[in-house]
């Protein structure tokens, strides 16, 4: 209401007002009509808030998305095995570009066409699954990392039709609602623990044990040791940023994950007493790499048959399975977010399904074939919208914002090359706890619900691999079921993805 008569008062005097100021009125007029905001109960002051809180609350990804499908880039942990760093250097900038030009195409299409207050960009997990695949994985097969790195654009790409295919026809929707709810809660939740394990590795939380697999940071040995800057400092940075952000995040404090990864990296170079190296040419050399190996990756005829034939990929067979892998795990990673964004902002239907459910998910679909052609990994509807929606969020223009927000990142690549894994670490460890908490609706009490999602949820960070989950998740739900007696005629299309994943692990070396 207030904003109705504010814009009445206005248009009244428009006249009398400059050019600029009235274009600006018309714009807002548009907005509010073109986004519905007065029959959504929000107001453009309320959603461009919410555009700035989903904002800050995933801008990590412009950071740690390179860094994963980089494998660290130029001083990353490959290159520390042997790759070539200044390759791996090239990736980093190609993948920095891409992955924001990926998340403002992504966001915009959620902001026009399904004009809902969700933010799309790289997926947390898909690209550590992409740099195992293709890129690191291309190392260890003797490939050359950009071979591999290519490749995997193109199983990207296709998988992301599919996704379209699926999507245009309805099937993706009609897959995704067939599937049983237990699983639905619980993937979300695995992925959570999956990059939260991340986040410990990366900061050196957990290391290695040759006895018990992981244990916890060795601080007393690194103290005696003299590592102490190289090994505990990180983990320690780590734990007081995931601090940080977790007191800010209880107070209610806006961007308390940017806050929190500013904060450590800040507190890093405070304790280890040390100056960042910050150069404004990375700027043109991040825009040239992508241009030299990023956008022109997936239209190399080499990189459509090393998809399908290189060493690191293992045959036209493996190459399939990728694909179907791809396209599960983006599936259930966006449906899970949807479900659970949209209950909290009251936007279900009467059926309990998220509001214009099959155009997001054409959304999704779009935003993977054009990362993909851009050079990122696969695309998918990120969880921390749900920072934006409890901001009060509940159109396309939250979107919008967040969207602007982004093309503002691609002038500050500079900026990624001072910020510590560890401070990166905290937020990705943040984001796990975050997406944890869908498993609290499983219902433990029925071992047919309880067993597939406990499953689904532990085997994720287990096997270091997302699709291991649901697979194996799926097919403990198939025999549960069977062996109890209850199997329905809806379940069969569980049972199609169970046995496809029973021939990934036959089949598919992962």
């Amino acid at each position: 209401m207030e904003n109705n008569v504010i814009l009445s008062v206005c248009f009244a005097k428009m006249a009398a007002k400059p050019p600029v100021t009235r274009m600006f009125l018309m714009e807002v007029k548009h907005m509010e009509k073109f986004f519905k905001l007065k029959e959504n109960n929000t107001t453009v002051r309320t959603e461009i808030a919410a555009g700035l809180t989903t904002f800050f609350a995933m801008a990590y990804i412009v950071f740690v998305n390179p860094n994963q499908v980089a494998a660290g880039g130029a001083d990353g942990w490959l290159a520390v095995l042997g790759a070539d760093g200044a390759v791996l250097g090239q990736i980093w900038n190609a993948v920095y570009i891409a992955s924001v030009l990926a998340a403002i195409t992504g966001t915009l299409l959620m902001a026009f066409v399904a004009k809902l207050p969700y933010a799309q960009a790289c997926g947390m997990g898909l690209n550590a699954f992409f740099c195992t695949c293709f890129v690191s994985g291309a190392f260890f097969a003797g490939v050359d990392v950009i071979t591999g790195y290519h490749s995997g654009l193109v199983i990207i790409f296709i998988s992301g039709l599919v996704f379209l295919l699926l999507s245009v026809t309805g099937l993706r929707t009609y897959i995704a609602k067939a599937m049983p709810d237990c699983l639905k809660k619980a993937i979300p939740a695995g992925i959570g623990l999956f990059i939260a394990f991340i986040g410990f590795q990366n900061a050196g939380i957990i290391q290695t044990n040759q006895y018990t697999l992981v244990q916890f940071v060795d601080i007393n040995g690194a103290i005696k040791g003299g590592t102490f800057k190289d090994t505990a400092l990180p983990a320690i940075i780590a734990l007081l940023g995931l601090l940080i952000i977790g007191i800010l995040g209880k107070l209610k404090v806006k961007g308390n994950v940017i806050i929190g990864i500013i904060a450590s990296t800040i507190l890093y170079y405070l304790f280890s007493w040390t100056v960042p190296s910050f150069n404004l040419s990375n700027v043109g050399q991040s825009f040239k790499d992508f241009g030299a190996v990023g956008i022109t990756g997936l239209f190399s005829g080499a990189a459509w048959k090393n998809a399908f034939t290189g060493a690191h990929v293992g045959g036209i067979f493996n190459a399939i399975m990728l694909i179907i892998t791809f396209c599960l795990v983006d599936m259930f990673d966006t449906l899970g977010t949807l479900y659970g964004t949209a209950a909290q902002a009251n936007m279900l239907d009467k059926n309990g399904d998220p509001v214009r459910v099959d155009k997001a998910m054409l959304c999704d679909s779009v935003a993977t074939v054009a990362g993909s052609v851009l050079g990122t990994s696969t695309c998918t509807t990120f969880v921390e919208s749900s920072a934006g929606v409890a901001e009060g969020g509940r159109t396309g223009l939250t979107s919008v914002v967040t969207a602007i927000c982004f093309a503002v990142c691609l002038f500050l690549s500079p900026l990624a090359g001072i910020v510590p894994s560890a401070a990166t670490a905290s937020a990705l460890i943040y984001v796990g706890v975050l997406m944890v908490k869908s498993f609290a609706k499983v219902d433990m009490d029925d071992l047919r619900s309880a067993l597939p999602a406990f499953v689904a949820l532990i085997m994720m960070p287990l096997t270091y691999s997302i699709a291991n989950g649901i697979g194996l998740g799926c097919i403990t739900y198939v025999i549960m079921t069977l062996c109890t007696g209850k199997y329905k005629k809806k379940d069969i299309v569980v049972t199609v993805i169970a046995l496809l994943f029973v021939l990934k692990f036959v089949f598919v070396t992962m």
